[in-house]
């Protein structure tokens, strides 16, 4: 059964989020203690995280740059706050997708599906692009004996990339494939991941075939 753990201290949306996910045949995992987030993180080794941004001692983005720091678990990030800035820091701290309260739960249920859906398909082959090897499954990228781990966001950016090298892939149409039912989000958060991605892939020197056109979105390029 996937597992999943919700940091969150407002006991009427835990008890709401524990009764949907449990009629969806998932397993959910709530926080004892408020000094020991990370400790639960490691003891429950969850499938997927849900962080409120405002809690008791220190705030999600506290805790995400925690579980960062060992973990590449998928973390949605949920909040009463105004997407901007909240929702750039979050997704800059290494959040992969953000929900605003007051929100349905069914829209709550259907981003849980859409990031499980990226992080837990079985696709074993790996994709190519000139030297350079994408393990879809484990999101590794290599290049001759070096090899980055990125973030599930981050493996599934470079994907479309490598999928249609040397085409120009739009602005809107790369929000659309990263986060399906992402409405509210916008330039910002696109530009806070594809300036991540660079920065990751930039030992393999791969970011140089990584290009911007201006007006237009991105393109891999080829030598």
């Amino acid at each position: 059964m996937t597992k999943i753990l919700l940091i969150e201290d407002n006991s009427d949306i835990l008890q709401a989020m524990q009764e949907r996910l449990t009629k969806w045949q998932y397993q959910s995992f709530t926080i004892e203690n408020w000094q020991q987030v990370t400790q639960s993180v490691v003891q429950i080794e969850p499938d997927l995280i849900v962080m409120d941004i405002t809690l008791p001692v220190f705030d999600g983005f506290y805790w995400t740059k925690q579980i960062r720091s060992f973990s590449e678990v998928p973390i949605l990030f949920v909040s009463a706050a105004q997407m901007d800035p909240n929702a750039v820091r979050a997704i800059a701290s290494g959040a992969d997708d953000y929900l605003v309260k007051p929100f349905s739960l069914d829209v709550f249920i259907s981003k849980i599906q859409a990031i499980l859906r990226r992080t837990q398909r079985e696709i074993k082959e790996e994709l190519l692009f000139q030297n350079y090897h994408l393990n879809i499954l484990t999101n590794e990228v290599s290049y001759q004996q070096q090899t980055v781990k990125l973030t599930p966001t981050e493996g599934l950016i470079l994907k479309l990339f490598f999928l249609q090298p040397d085409q120009t892939l739009s602005k809107e149409d790369l929000r659309q494939k990263i986060w399906q039912s992402g409405k509210f989000l916008d330039d910002a958060i696109l530009n806070v991941n594809m300036s991540r991605l660079r920065n990751k892939i930039a030992p393999l020197h791969l970011q140089e075939h990584l290009i911007t056109e201006r007006g237009r979105g991105y393109r891999l390029v080829s030598s």
